[in-house]
């Protein structure tokens, strides 16, 4: 079975192999990024507008949902992806040199916004089952239950909400 540039892909059992995001094994990069970086939780975490920037963010959010909110794996998993989302945005499309990253939690929500000097507004565009970009806001769309941008006198944003349980 050929691959993309004509490399051999291993033939296995039919299973899906590709490796998921694991809590336990980021735990050690998560915790290295909160002592960096600092709790998005308690202020806004500036990064570098640089696509690695995304890890970094994952990481922290993963961190602060999982271990310092005590929230389900689901949750995380789903909060992990969205922020990358955000923050891809925020790296491809602004011209940022630095972006900003606060986690918010309220009885029964928790809150993740991406905050970038511009005023350009994100764009929920149309998916097509073959578009290999241009996903993020779908995804945002479909697994938050609310988001949206809120402008600020320079830059904006970008925010979403997932409903959780409280204990």
């Amino acid at each position: 079975m050929t691959g993309l540039e004509g490399t051999q892909q291993p033939r296995g059992d039919g299973r899906a192999t590709a490796s998921r995001w694991s809590p336990t094994v980021e735990d050690e990069r998560a915790l290295k990024a909160l002592e960096s970086y600092g709790n998005p939780a308690d202020e806004e975490v500036p990064l570098p507008s640089r696509p690695e920037s995304a890890a970094t963010a994952r990481r922290l959010t993963q961190i602060v949902v999982l271990r310092h909110w005590g929230l389900g794996a689901r949750i995380t998993e789903d909060a992990v992806l969205l922020v990358s989302e955000l923050v891809g945005n925020a790296v491809r499309h602004t011209g940022a040199r630095v972006f900003g990253l606060r986690l918010r939690r309220r009885r029964g929500w928790i809150r993740v916004e991406v905050r970038d000097p511009s005023r350009g507004l994100p764009c929920l565009m149309p998916v097509q089952d073959m578009d290999v970009s241009g996903r993020g806001l779908f995804l945002v769309d479909k697994l938050a239950d609310r988001w949206g941008v809120d402008l600020l006198p320079r830059g904006k944003t970008t925010w979403f909400e997932m409903r959780v349980a409280d204990r």
